[in-house]
């Protein structure tokens, strides 16, 4: 069986579909989706179902930018409980950690996470959308980018500075469609969809948050929502992964987004036959590797990309994971 969604993810997809002279219920029912569900904050259907809904929507009534005007029609209500914990997170950084964390509720399917700038310009830090399992099809992932960027919208209460945006595929509709959308500059054919926004965006306070409301809505998510299947430190290695470069990495900040005690993170993970220097020291690894190897940013750059404060820091890690300097490691891989 495959990866689930809330059937809210489509919400508002038939009334589009009758204005674009289409039937919006006769198309659910080809998929034997009841419209009903669209409106349930319970229901759920295969994730491939509905991008297979939306991709021939888009074909059969030629409207290339459906996923874009269905993000127009929704708001953070699509995401059920997890909308709660959002939009009463004290900051941006809060809201997109708790996005981060609890994703899978709304599906298992997609993901997002706080990169690394993919155009390396120095106070300017990358929001990444994507599947888990495999990469989304053009409308799905023109929906899903759409809302995420809308969803910051709303929380910041008009335009938050957002920088530009990379998409994976081709331009589905003129490219004026896109960035009239987003307010911003769009490149197509990158590695990933990625919006590309002011660092300093993560500690800008969320106008209106509730901590109390917070607080219940995360002990609502945690107790009935669990991660299915994940351990605490691979959820640990998720956090330093997205972290690395633009949020802290100390065990503190990990056990936050976490919700749990410095301490207690160190018992589990221990229980798990590792520690939290360990994982970290291996994320470090991960990402040094890649940045050294593959591609040309500075080395003072990738320096700071996964959070060592001294390049001599870099040379010495580098030596002890691969046995020989960074720029040694950067020639070794050029000649190949």
């Amino acid at each position: 069986m495959g990866s689930m969604v809330r059937a809210a993810g489509l919400r508002g997809l038939p009334d589009l579909l009758n204005n674009l002279g289409g039937d919006g219920t006769a198309l659910l029912a080809r998929f034997r989706v009841p419209p009903a569900a669209l409106d349930s904050d319970d229901a759920v259907i295969g994730a491939a179902t509905a991008d297979r809904i939306l991709e021939t929507a888009a074909a059969e009534l030629a409207c290339p930018d459906l996923g874009l005007r269905l993000a127009e029609q929704q708001d953070m209500t699509v995401l059920g409980p997890l909308a709660v914990a959002i939009e009463n997170s004290p900051t941006f950084g809060a809201a997109l950690d708790c996005a981060t964390q609890y994703l899978f509720v709304h599906s298992p399917a997609l993901a997002v996470s706080r990169i690394a700038d993919p155009a390396g310009q120095p106070g300017v830090i990358g929001l990444r959308y994507a599947g888990t399992d495999e990469p989304l099809p053009p409308q799905a992932l023109d929906l899903g980018v759409g809302l995420f960027h809308r969803i910051i919208v709303l929380l910041h209460g008009g335009p938050y500075g957002l920088r530009s945006v990379h998409l994976p595929h081709p331009p589905l509709a003129p490219v004026a469609r896109y960035t009239a959308f987003f307010g911003a500059d769009v490149r197509f054919g990158k590695p990933a969809a990625v919006l590309r926004v002011p660092a300093h965006l993560t500690a800008t306070p969320v106008p209106g948050g509730d901590q109390v409301l917070r607080d219940i809505a995360l002990d609502y998510l945690t107790h009935h929502y669990p991660a299915p299947g994940q351990t605490v430190s691979a959820r640990v290695q998720h956090l330093l992964a997205q972290s690395l470069g633009s949020a802290p990495v100390d065990i503190a900040a990990i056990a936050r987004q976490l919700q749990t005690h410095p301490r207690t993170l160190q018992r589990r993970l221990a229980a798990e036959g590792t520690t939290f220097a360990a994982l970290l020291d291996d994320a470090r690894r991960a990402a040094a590797y890649q940045l050294i190897a593959r591609s040309d940013l500075p080395l003072s750059q990738i320096t700071a990309m996964v959070s060592l404060t001294e390049q001599s820091a870099l040379t010495r890690a580098a030596r002890r994971w691969f046995g020989v300097t960074p720029r040694e490691l950067r020639r070794t891989h050029h000649r190949t």
